[in-house]
């Protein structure tokens, strides 16, 4: 069709000049009409629909002018002009009310972002509660940030430390320069007789300065004195408020009753608050530590110490303090270690904050995935931007109008930052909801290494942190639209009426950008993933020394205190029930120890060699010992190398022999073999020979190296030379062919109870469950980074569907022409599939780059695979540039089916 021309001097530019009152104006928009009119959407326009087009520019220039000039006027002083404050608030509440009817009339757009974002901020806010309860929150007592735990380091020994011991208090507390006070405590397994039935309770052993130094008082009652704590003292004790409620119903008149623990009757002088805890552990039972000091001496490292600092003292001059009284310490109370002892394992000092000491390790994994949610958030972000600048397309003649009707560009600005503002308030509210169920879910599953998860909450802390990411993420999605309302084609979107605007350039850009980012982002998050999923496999892959675990039920049997004969009736009780279990339906063997591995209830002693005597002024090397009875190595799977395993007559001979371990044999000897018949001792013990040994065993978890372990039969002399036939606490470990061994629980139960109705039964778990604990942090790292990693994943995919398939839609008649000029199918999909992969392919660079830098934050939770692992990061690019192929293909499948008579009727 002809084009027609355009006459500057003709009647149209006379009318505009008339119109518009300004010549220059009028001949600035017939030029822009004129380029307008020269392009390929516009043959098809006759001169009267030109005309038509600029009498409607120009009426739109005489309304806008008139709408300023009354704004002015209205800005002007006057008394009838209300104030400032109130018209800006007006404002915005006309802007919230039109983003609410907008998001009314657009319900797709408006539930595609909301769920987004309430996905994103609900994640981010629930690991923030986390973080806030574990990390941030101060712990429940007065002066918190001067409490210290106190311990001692000793980096000759395995365990790099050592806890507290009762002559190390009472020098701290006698000579110490820089504490208001020390005190001791640690934790103890009660039996409490006299009810309906015996019952194993949670129970604890305090100073009486505990509870002062914490600024805790018993709710009811008083709390403990010094003259509590002397030997031979009647004993009195504190009830914990749970076990109050459970045993008493919150009866206030409990106290100055009586309760029988252990077989000994004792005065109730107190309750605890509700919530009260000391650090990890929550006591039904607290009771004095009744110390002898002239019985005591330097050794017997079993308590947990913590103190105040004074006003003004630094942990550093705690610690140097600390360090100044252990040789006093030693020097007051003889017969346990000496100074020669203590300068061989590097005895001193290890005073920290008891926050650190709470926290330890976990804070690095909180934090991680702190981040790993953020980054969720971020790539929520930038879909909600891209949904906003499609958005903003086809809203760029509506805020032309606006500007033309007089609407400035900080009133339009504050238009796109109400309407984001309020999605992402909207997408708040919708966020903390679901944070209220993840909170909940958390704490569930959480992994009992995961300290303070009691104190976690939807707290105000929470849900001040959620308003504010809601306000940050609706400003940063926000700016995206802002931007492109700044861009908008005023002249443009006015003249061209109905007809839709092209995609700019910069839009594309911008679009193609966020999208780079989502996938860059969610490679991050996969190669995380991937990473604890090979540490998670690696820890299943290691043999922890036992076999087939989920065959295995372990259980915790106290004998009673009185009733028995002494040791030899304890030893003689723990023989019949281990035969009348043994006699149950589906039970194949029972074995008894002090300790079952992994249970974290082993002690440590030094071990003397025969065959490789300790230099003369230096301490034998610490080994972890284990008391057994039964068919214990049997019912665990240890595999027996060498010799032969312990029995009852071992323990009614007391029989001087040991079990010990392949590690500690190859550590002396050639070989398992080698080492049978050689003699080991404890300390001053009498020598004694090994008779077996058995596999190694991963008593610290499965993420730790085996340690050497000495078992020894129930009947020994222990450090002290005292007789350890005394033992009344067993764990029982029951093999059973039953599907689930729990099962067996309730018949357990009656066998104990028909040999001695006292006698408690606790820790009921299947060995599989202890397994699982010593990868519980592995793993609940690996849910949360996978969770994390889908959530970032599926947003990425949707963002680049998003825009390829917006891309498509608006080339529409670019491929009719193609198609109608001969493209094919095949040639129509393989150049949006170039686009795909070419965005995938940029994302998957900046990701790896990213990855092989952030990874390295992660180091520490890894187990058996490094940071920057080639296969991880290799299977994760391949599978993310796959997966975004898929979500391409779609939209270039869309492509290849244009019909191109329609895609050019359409334009």
């Amino acid at each position: 069709m002809r084009q027609p021309t355009v006459d500057r001097s003709s009647v149209t530019q006379r009318l505009l000049t008339m119109v518009i009152g300004d010549e220059a104006v009028a001949e600035a928009i017939l030029g822009d009409l004129a380029e307008e009119f020269h392009d390929s959407r516009w043959v098809d326009l006759t001169r009267a629909r030109y005309w038509v087009a600029a009498v409607r520019v120009a009426l739109g220039f005489r309304i806008a002018r008139l709408s300023r000039s009354l704004r002015a006027d209205a800005a002007s002083p006057s008394r009838h002009n209300p104030p400032l404050r109130s018209a800006m608030l007006g404002s915005v509440w006309r802007d919230v009310r039109s983003t609410l009817r907008g998001l009314r009339r657009s319900p797709g757009f408006a539930a595609a972002t909301l769920l987004t974002l309430a996905l994103g901020i609900g994640a981010t806010t629930t690991v923030f509660s986390v973080v806030n309860g574990v990390l941030l929150k101060p712990l429940p007592y007065a002066d918190a940030d001067r409490l210290v735990g106190v311990w001692l380091r000793a980096p000759g020994l395995p365990a790099d430390w050592l806890n507290m011991n009762q002559a190390a208090y009472f020098t701290f507390r006698d000579e110490n320069r820089v504490f208001e006070d020390v005190a001791l405590w640690d934790d103890a397994t009660l039996t409490v007789t006299g009810g309906d039935e015996a019952e194993q309770v949670a129970g604890m052993e305090v100073t009486d300065g505990l509870f002062p130094l914490l600024g805790v008082e018993p709710m009811i009652g008083r709390t403990f004195t010094p003259d509590d704590m002397d030997p031979g003292a009647a004993t009195g004790v504190i009830l914990g408020y749970g076990y109050w409620q459970r045993r008493y119903g919150g009866d206030r008149g409990v106290v100055g009753s009586t309760l029988t623990v252990n077989g000994e009757v004792v005065d109730i002088i107190g309750v605890m608050p509700r919530g009260f805890r000391m650090l990890f552990s929550e006591a039904d039972i607290y009771f004095p530590g009744q110390f002898d000091r002239f019985a005591v001496a330097f050794g017997g490292f079993r308590y947990q110490g913590i103190a105040r600092l004074r006003e003004g003292v630094t942990v550093e001059q705690a610690s140097a303090d600390v360090g100044r009284m252990i040789p006093m310490a030693i020097d007051a109370f003889p017969g346990g270690w000496t100074h020669a002892n203590a300068a061989d394992v590097q005895l001193g000092p290890r005073v920290h904050p008891l926050k650190d000491e709470v926290i330890g390790s976990v804070g690095e994994v909180l934090w991680i995935l702190l981040g790993t949610v953020a980054l969720v958030l971020v790539i929520a972000c930038a879909n909600v931007a891209n949904l906003l600048l499609v958005r903003a397309d086809g809203r760029q003649r509506e805020v032309a109008i606006r500007a033309a009707l007089g609407a400035s560009r900080r009133r339009l600005t504050q238009a796109a930052l109400s309407e984001s503002v309020v999605l992402g308030l909207l997408g708040g509210v919708g966020g903390v909801a679901l944070a209220y169920t993840g909170i909940r879910l958390l704490i569930q599953i959480g992994p009992t290494s995961v300290p303070r998860l009691h104190a976690v909450s939807l707290n105000g802390t929470v849900l001040a942190f959620a308003v504010l990411v809601s306000l940050f993420t609706g400003l940063l999605f926000g700016m995206v639209a802002v931007a492109r309302y700044r861009g908008a084609n005023l002249f443009g979107a006015l003249k061209e009426g109905g007809i839709r605007i092209g995609m700019g350039r910069r839009a594309h850009y911008g679009r193609n950008l966020l999208v780079v980012s989502q996938l860059a982002l969610a490679l991050v998050l996969l190669v995380g993933s991937g990473l604890m999923i090979r540490s998670y496999l690696a820890l299943n892959a290691v043999d922890p020394g036992f076999g087939h675990p989920e065959e295995v039920l372990t259980l915790r049997i106290i004998a009673p205190g009185s009733g028995l004969s002494g040791g030899e009736g304890n030893a003689r009780l723990h023989q019949e029930l281990i035969r009348r279990i043994e006699a149950l339906p589906g039970v194949v063997s029972v074995g008894a120890s002090s300790s079952v591995t992994m249970d974290r209830g082993s002690g440590n002693n030094t071990m003397h060699i025969e065959d490789f005597p300790t230099p003369e002024g230096e301490m034998a090397i610490s080994r972890r010992l284990k008391w057994i009875a039964g068919d214990y190595f049997e019912t665990m799977g240890n595999p027996l190398l060498a010799g032969r395993t312990l029995n009852w007559d071992d323990v009614r001979a007391r029989a001087p022999v040991v079990v010990i371990t392949e590690n500690m044999a190859l550590e002396y000897w050639a070989s398992p073999a080698a080492a049978l018949g050689r003699r080991i001792r404890q300390h001053t013990g009498p020598w004694r020979e090994i008779v077996g040994v058995v596999g190694n065993v991963h008593d610290n978890g499965v993420d730790r190296p085996p340690v050497t372990v000495v078992y020894l039969p129930l009947a020994v002399e222990d450090f002290w030379g005292f007789p350890l036939l005394s033992w009344r606490n067993l764990a029982y470990v029951v093999r059973t062919d039953r599907p689930n061994p729990t099962s067996l629980v309730p018949e357990i139960r009656h066998v104990v109870a028909e040999a001695n109705p006292d006698i408690p039964i606790a820790n009921i778990r299947t060995l599989n469950a202890i397994l699982a604990r010593s990868m519980a942090r592995t793993s609940f790292a690996m849910v949360m980074l996978a969770i994390a990693a889908a959530a970032a994943l599926l947003l990425g995919l949707v963002g680049t569907y998003g825009v390829i398939s917006y891309a498509v839609s608006r080339r529409t008649h670019e491929i009719g022409v193609r198609v109608a000029l001969g493209a094919s199918a095949g040639q129509v999909s393989r150049m949006v599939l170039r686009q795909g992969l070419g965005l995938t392919l940029v994302g998957v660079m900046v990701g790896l780059a990213a990855a092989y830098t952030l990874s390295h934050l992660m180091a520490a939770m890894l187990f058996g695979v490094g940071p920057v692992d080639g296969p991880t990061y290799a299977a994760v690019a391949i599978a993310l540039t796959f997966v975004a192929l898929v979500a391409t293909w779609l939209p270039a499948r869309r492509a290849a089916r244009v019909d191109p008579m329609v895609a050019l009727r359409e334009e």
